[in-house]
């Protein structure tokens, strides 16, 4: 449903976990029309509990005025306590933050795919630019030599 590239690109992703969504009906009716962003989330820890801040999901154009959600609040992330307390031990470590990376259907339900990274320094960056456009550059020259 929705994919968070620039997370791929700015930290290096060493953990991925699975989270369910607290939702309401409209907003998993949005989500089911495609109209919900992540591109600005992130996920932060609050009182011993996992919370996704900034992801928007557009209002559901059928609803009416009075069953309408806020698109932008912060929506609780379910996930195992023993994942709960993994994560709140990582991210208490200097340097790692937890990181919403796609947005799924699975079943039916809302899943939210997060990572535990660390955040990439620019030469990092230029570096796996540069990796990146010398693969594509073997692969044009492999193919024009068919």
């Amino acid at each position: 449903m929705a994919v968070n590239r620039k997370a791929f690109h700015e930290y290096h992703i060493e953990e991925q976990i699975e989270a369910g969504i607290a939702l309401s009906g409209t907003e998993i009716k949005s989500i089911r029309n495609g109209r919900a962003t992540i591109g600005e989330a992130y996920a932060r820890m609050i009182n011993g509990e996992l919370w996704v801040v900034g992801m928007h999901i557009s209002p559901y154009e059928q609803a009416g005025v009075y069953y309408q959600h806020d698109p932008v609040r912060s929506r609780k992330l379910l996930v195992h306590r023993s994942q709960l307390l993994e994560i709140s031990r990582r991210v208490s470590q200097k340097g790692y933050t937890i990181v919403p990376l796609r947005l799924v259907l699975r079943n039916g339900r809302a899943k939210l795919d997060i990572g535990i990274g660390r955040g990439k320094r620019d030469y990092d960056k230029r570096e796996a630019l540069a990796e990146r456009d010398s693969k594509r550059q073997i692969e044009q020259a492999l193919r024009r030599r068919e």
